[in-house]
């Protein structure tokens, strides 16, 4: 039964939202009861199925030889369906105070919860033909919320989210055919499926392989240089930037190229490869570029959505160190990055919904307008700076540890990006604060004067973000050894 419920706990929330624009609910509260009740049963449901894990696979479907759509639970999923299961409630309970005032409502909840359960079934995927079919589908279903507004920036931005979404996902499927056709048939399996004895003197063009679909698959982690479809996503209404930039569609690709490093091609046969520096260089420069955009760009979702792409790249950074310290390193910054930067869209978000105001420049004051906003942003910010005693702090220093530990010449110059990153993360975080609580002399409040910090459908959300945040950076020990154990193999 429990290998079943992996399939169940995908199927709630795509058939829940279908039925939110098909039941004639008489009042919007009950609508937002039916959505909020479906997310956080299947949520319950999730976290019940990683406490009682099944043993075996589930297959749904079997099309020939070994192809099929199956789902498995083992540690790498687990994170990322606890990740997700974990972030959606709050962030659906955010969404429904902000759009509020916002048109086609019901429709914006019904591809918001079909893309929970599509997110599932990427987390649940049992082999490469399956995580590739939703990872498709996460594309199709998360489309039109960017498209929502209707505006002519949003029909540009989401055509070109779609156009780099499906051409990735070409390059992908590259290494996918070429996995079903040089792997063993088996699902995936810490370590690689890859058949060595069939690969011959083919080496070097399962390499290039193994490079296109890092790219294809990291085209939604916004590596350089498929990354312009990020920041252009933001006039995507606030709860979607934010899942898209910390839970769902970035931190999918990321999880591809976990799967695909670590439990297809394995690091055995990558390690010490041309294909290893030419993915870790593009990560290191991601690092750097998406910082140093994000320190000029003066539009507030933006500039995060430029964050975004340089801390994914940390991500994609300790995937590419190849050693099991190096996942651990990745596995932290996945779940930490998505905690801190959820809580900094959310904080936007905010910002945006009680005053309009969408530039850094406009801020001024507005610290001292929403305090309790402003605080928790700050909050955010230094966790994404790395202070010690919260959770980015963590994250950096596991993949800084593991950048010494694999004698890497390259992965030194990694380091080198975490630390450049850092100063720049702490400009442009900072330049924000500076201005919200720290304005210019005779700076005039009354066009603000009846600015407030908001209700507690987004501030609870934001509360325990941070509360998560100095948990994980204080007492991070039990989450690590997990990490540990899986990298090892025993999860």
């Amino acid at each position: 039964m429990n290998a079943v419920m992996m399939f169940i706990v995908i199927l709630i929330p795509i058939l829940g939202g279908a039925l939110v624009p098909l039941i004639p609910f008489k009042k919007r509260n009950h609508r937002l009861v039916f959505v909020e009740t479906v997310v956080i049963i299947n949520s319950m449901l999730v976290f019940s199925l990683l406490m009682n894990r099944p043993e075996t696979s589930f297959t749904l479907m079997h099309f020939t030889g070994d192809l099929t759509i199956s789902f498995q639970l083992d540690g790498l999923g687990s994170v990322f369906a606890a990740l997700v299961s974990s972030l959606w409630p709050l962030a659906t309970l955010y969404a429904f105070e902000y759009m509020k005032h916002e048109s086609h409502e019901r429709i914006f909840f019904l591809f918001y919860t079909v893309t929970y359960g599509v997110t599932l079934g990427i987390a649940l995927s049992g082999n490469m033909i399956t995580m590739y079919f939703f990872y498709e589908l996460l594309t199709l279903v998360t489309f039109p919320l960017v498209l929502h507004t209707l505006t002519r920036e949003a029909v540009l931005a989401a055509r070109k989210y779609l156009y780099y979404s499906l051409g990735g996902a070409a390059f992908a499927f590259v290494g996918v055919i070429f996995m079903i056709v040089y792997g063993t048939g088996e699902g995936f399996v810490l370590g690689g499926t890859l058949h060595l004895s069939r690969i011959g003197t083919r080496v070097n063009l399962l390499l290039l392989i193994y490079v296109f679909a890092f790219f294809g698959f990291g085209v939604k982690a916004a590596l350089c240089p498929f990354n312009s479809w990020l920041p252009k996503a933001g006039v995507a209404p606030t709860p979607v930037t934010a899942l898209l930039h910390a839970v769902a569609v970035v931190k999918s690709g990321a999880f591809a190229i976990m799967r695909l490093t670590y439990y297809c091609f394995g690091t055995e046969f990558l390690r010490g490869t041309w294909a290893q520096n030419v993915v870790m260089t593009a990560a290191i420069i991601t690092i750097v570029y998406g910082c140093s955009m994000a320190v000029k760009e003066r539009h507030l979702k933006r500039r995060l959505a430029y964050s975004t792409i340089s801390n994914l790249s940390y991500i994609l950074f300790g995937v590419t160190i190849m050693t099991p310290l190096g996942l651990v390193g990745a596995l932290s910054h996945m779940v930490f990055h998505g905690i801190m930067k959820i809580c900094s869209f959310f904080c936007a978000g905010a910002v945006i919904y009680k005053t309009g105001k969408t530039y850094v420049y406009e801020l001024e004051g507005l610290g001292r307008k929403m305090p309790k906003v402003f605080g928790i942003f700050t909050v955010s910010a230094l966790a994404l700076m790395g202070v010690p005693g919260l959770c980015g702090f963590i994250s950096k220093f596991n993949l800084a540890s593991a950048a010494v530990d694999s004698e890497n010449v390259l992965a030194y110059f990694g380091i080198g990006a975490l630390l450049i990153s850092a100063l720049l993360t702490a400009t442009y975080m900072f330049s924000i604060i500076i201005r919200a609580f720290f304005p210019k002399a005779g700076l005039s409040f009354d066009s603000i004067k009846d600015v407030e910090d908001p209700n507690w459908l987004m501030m609870v959300p934001l509360c325990l973000f941070v509360i998560a945040m100095f948990c994980f950076g204080l007492q991070p020990g039990d989450l690590l050894n997990v990490f540990s154990d899986i990298a090892a193999g025993k999860l």
